[in-house]
């Protein structure tokens, strides 16, 4: 149910900045895509998982995905090895243990 809540307010709210605001995909996926970027160090400073950044990251990278399929025209497959990426190339550092604890989503997060 969590997941199901936080991709519909990610899309709804994607929307609203797009559409309602006018601002278009790119802009807003740039505004989300800054949220997920505070989420996700405000995420590995806490030095453990902490389930609402976690469900941020959820809803914030909704309309990046938006944004691929529609701007960029790269469709969901696109989008989805996009977004899965990202913290692959962020995974090969040496907090790699951190990244990958992270991506599993379990425990704590040891820095």
């Amino acid at each position: 149910m969590l997941k199901i809540g936080a991709t519909t307010l990610g899309e709804t709210g994607g929307d609203a900045v797009s559409m309602s605001m006018n601002l278009g995909y790119l802009v807003s996926s740039l505004i989300f895509m800054a949220i997920f970027i505070v989420v996700v160090i405000a995420q590995i400073s806490t030095h453990r998982f902490r389930a609402p950044l976690y469900w941020t990251t959820i809803i914030a990278t909704t309309t990046v995905a938006d944004f691929a399929d529609r701007s960029l025209g790269i469709g969901y497959a696109g989008g989805t090895s996009l977004l899965f990426s990202l913290p692959m190339i962020g995974g090969v550092s040496e907090r790699e243990e951190s990244w990958r604890g992270i991506i599993i989503g379990g425990g704590s997060v040891g820095l």
